[in-house]
């Protein structure tokens, strides 16, 4: 089912997502890490770019105005960086399962959408970009 957001007649629509029908959006983190098959990949590295969208209940937060009542971006972003500047994996596929599961370990999250851009690529015609979008719910 496509369009809507969660608990408006998405599967699972009175489980975790019902609850969390608002995002916070982490956009364009840029981060060199040494992500690759190739020799070259792994010994000079290159920019990845990391999208995260959350889905979080943002009421407590916001009644509340205390920022320990909803996800900290910052930390977030920090986290993130530090696996793609971390352990080299061979596949963008395999990284951005890592950042999903991430997201994930903070409960309040019911569904996050990963994305990983690797815009300089190995790959000998034109382009502008190769990404992977993993999208992962809390576990049950």
């Amino acid at each position: 089912m496509t369009g809507g957001p969660p608990g408006a007649g998405w599967p699972g629509a009175d489980g975790p997502l019902a609850a969390a029908p608002d995002r916070i959006a982490l956009t364009g983190l840029r981060v060199h890490g040494c992500h690759g098959v190739l020799p070259a990949e792994r010994a000079l590295g290159q920019e990845f770019i990391v999208d995260a969208v959350l889905w979080v209940d943002t009421r407590p937060a916001a009644r509340t105005d205390d920022l320990t009542a909803t996800v900290d971006y910052g930390t977030l972003a920090r986290t993130l960086a530090g696996i793609v500047a971390g352990e080299p994996v061979d596949l963008i596929e395999t990284l951005a399962h890592r950042l999903a599961t991430a997201c994930l370990a903070d409960h309040r999250v019911a569904r996050v959408q990963v994305t990983v851009h690797k815009p300089a690529a190995p790959i000998p015609l034109p382009f502008t970009d190769v990404a992977v979008t993993v999208t992962r719910d809390q576990p049950a």
